[in-house]
């Protein structure tokens, strides 16, 4: 399913393509105007042109000719004046070969007065649209674009008794100003204001929705601290994600009440089970006391009273171990870290077993631990007790001729250290309360070793598990590198 974040992104990219293709239909439109306004100013000065040379052909019409001086020439200005007049915008005049300019007129020129000055800087223009025409015979324009108008020049041969004679007509057309282009100008700018700006502040909205949701989402998955709580998240600003911040908040005080709920009835559990099988431990060697005693009592020369107290003090000794290791795991410790060494601290692990391993013929080794900087910190005396309980369990369950590796990593910023043996592996009956206390598979064991791993693992902010594999026992404690 596509989230809100794409659908937003979506929505801006379109808000952005409707504002480009709609910019561009509107200065494309403006484009074909002035194109039509263009076409409109040249048939305007090809038009006044023909009248220019039809007023010409009747002012001739039955004269010989004669010299060019200046009455002439004030009777052609007459003629341009004349044929001028009905096109607005559009000045002209007669044009010869060898005298250059005969006439100039302006007759709509709106300015303060009548305009009888050629333009100079037209002039070249001018010359060459004339030569142009009396060259080829016919009409020729001449178009020049600036910045806001085109300047289109037309000159067209008018026959009669004066040789080199055109008639020339010339304006402008503006393709920058007027009403289309104020239209432009005012329809880019309601533009620009309403799809462009709704996509800035879409964007804006986007960046900050955005930024808002991964801190919530950093808040919630950050938890280096390895705390299963959901975090108190603070407000974020915007009403609608603080809703959601509320309604999480109340979530996690909620899961944290049912936690405790269930922690404290696991506990209760835990301590039933625990104290169903303490009872079942405690009973045994009591039992036996109870016989020896009786035996030795129910004979008159105490015969088996030295029989019967040795037989009760190793009950007793029984029950102080199993005393000693109950106190062990439900007493908690402080955590007294210091840096360690692995190789050394795994060698010395180790060493405390080797002679009993080579008694039962097992290979015991240990690895020399990942060369890491800054050094982990451990409580060396509970540790070495949790690798010891886990050694003895693996002496304990491979046979002879079987391998006890010993050996520590690092792992995603935790250590870890693992003990494997070669033995028979444990029952799967056994395996989901294989850490429980008093849950054994030997018949002189108290059950409580594996559940003191535990505890200290736990205590170190970590945990033990036993790792699936396909021949003999792994067992693995996985801690923080560093405890924070």
């Amino acid at each position: 399913m596509r989230s809100l974040r794409s659908r937003l992104l979506a929505l801006w990219i379109m808000l952005v393509v409707s504002g480009v293709a709609t910019g561009y239909l509107l200065v494309e439109s403006f484009q074909q105007s002035a194109n039509a306004r263009l076409a409109r100013s040249e048939e305007l000065v090809a038009r006044a042109c023909r009248d220019l040379a039809d007023r010409y052909q009747f002012f001739v019409s039955g004269w010989r000719g004669g010299p060019v001086d200046d009455q002439l020439k004030q009777q052609l200005v007459a003629v341009a004046q004349t044929a001028l007049a009905g096109t607005p915008g559009v000045e002209g005049g007669v044009w010869q070969a060898d005298e250059g300019s005969l006439a100039y007129a302006f007759p709509t020129y709106e300015g303060t007065g009548p305009k009888t000055d050629l333009p100079a800087a037209e002039f070249n223009t001018i010359r060459d649209v004339n030569a142009e025409a009396q060259r080829s015979g016919s009409a020729a324009t001449i178009r020049q674009s600036g910045r806001s108008q085109v300047l289109i020049v037309h000159a067209c041969p008018l026959r009669g008794p004066l040789a080199g004679v055109t008639g020339w007509t010339m304006t402008r057309a503006f393709t920058a100003e007027g009403p289309a282009y104020n239209q432009l100008i005012a329809g880019l700018l309601v533009l620009a204001l309403t799809i462009f700006g709704s996509a800035a502040w879409l964007a804006r909205l986007l960046y900050v929705w955005s930024g808002k949701i991964n801190q919530i989402e950093a808040a919630l998955g950050d938890r280096r601290d390895g705390a299963i709580d959901l975090p108190t998240l603070p407000q974020t600003g915007a009403p609608e994600l603080d809703r959601l911040v509320d309604a999480l908040n109340n979530a996690g005080e909620r899961l944290t009440l049912e936690r405790r709920r269930a922690t404290a009835a696991e506990r209760l559990a835990a301590l039933g089970r625990m104290s169903a099988g303490l009872a079942h431990e405690i009973r045994n060697p009591i039992a036996a006391m109870r016989l020896k005693a009786e035996n030795a009592l129910a004979v008159a020369d105490g015969s088996r009273s030295e029989a019967a107290l040795t037989a009760i003090l190793g009950q007793v000794e029984r029950l102080d171990i199993l005393l000693r290791d109950l106190l062990e795991m439900t007493q908690a410790r402080e955590l007294r870290l210091a840096e360690i060494d692995l190789e050394t601290f795994l060698a010395r692990t180790i060493e405390n077993h080797r002679e009993l391993a080579m008694v039962r013929g097992i290979a015991l080794t240990a690895g020399t631990g990942p060369a890491s900087a800054p050094l982990p910190q451990l409580d060396p005396s509970q540790m070495q007790r949790a690798l010891d309980n886990l050694i003895i369990n693996a002496i304990q369950n491979t046979p002879a001729g079987g391998t006890i590796t010993v050996d520590a990593t690092r792992r995603h910023g935790n250590l870890l250290l693992r003990v494997a043996d070669t033995g028979s592996g444990i029952a799967e009956d056994l395996r989901e309360r294989l850490f429980e206390p008093f849950v054994t598979g030997r018949a002189d064991g108290t059950g409580l070793g594996l559940a003191i791993v535990r505890e200290i693992a736990r205590n170190h902010h970590g945990n033990a598990r036993l790792v699936r594999n396909s021949g003999g026992a792994t067992f693995e404690i996985e801690v923080p590198w560093r405890q924070s």
